[in-house]
């Protein structure tokens, strides 16, 4: 049968989070795994990262991975009726900024590109159900800097990739779903 892909997009602080973790309770119960690609970098990212956590359903399986490309995440969700990937932004984000190439570079957007292929052939070498968690980024101003700039390009080749892809994707404004797809 293979697996099914949704992908949850919105602006910040539109509930995608909640929206989706609200899925995978209702499609997964106690069988889901998060994995979270958040890192805390400062007390700010920690204390958000805290509350993520303490936020989850007991049972729920978590896998701290800020890239996906360097763990075997087809063998860590083999089995998981539900995978949680919050968030596709900062996979991104980790991808561009990890050191191994200038962050608006073409070797930075093949990092991205990296990770991406990584979740969807980890997608393709399932069962169950993978829910991903992106912002939409394009619908705002146009970045100030060249990084900026790259960033905003990268994450929405990547969404757009994972879009065409997912069996629904759903955009998240002001707390409210709106099925795209």
């Amino acid at each position: 049968m293979g697996a099914k892909l949704i992908l949850v997009l919105g602006g910040a602080r539109g509930g995608k989070s909640s929206y989706a973790e609200g899925l995978a309770q209702e499609l997964g119960a106690s069988d889901v795994l998060y994995v979270a690609t958040a890192e805390a970098r400062d007390e700010e990212m920690d204390a958000r990262i805290t509350a993520h956590q303490a936020g989850r359903p007991q049972g729920w399986r978590t896998l701290e991975a800020p890239s996906l490309v360097r763990i075997p995440l087809a063998d860590t969700a083999r089995g998981a009726r539900v995978v949680l990937i919050d968030c596709l932004t900062l996979l991104t984000s980790n991808a561009m900024l990890s050191g191994e190439a200038e962050p608006n570079s073409e070797e930075a957007e093949a990092s991205v590109e990296a990770e991406v292929d990584a979740l969807l052939g980890a997608v393709a070498d399932s069962e169950g159900t993978w829910i991903v968690v992106t912002n939409e980024v394009g619908l705002g101003l146009v970045p100030a800097t060249p990084l900026g700039r790259a960033y905003r390009d990268a994450l929405g080749r990547a969404n757009q990739r994972l879009a065409a892809r997912a069996d629904e994707v759903v955009l998240m404004i002001a707390g409210l779903p709106l099925r795209l797809k």
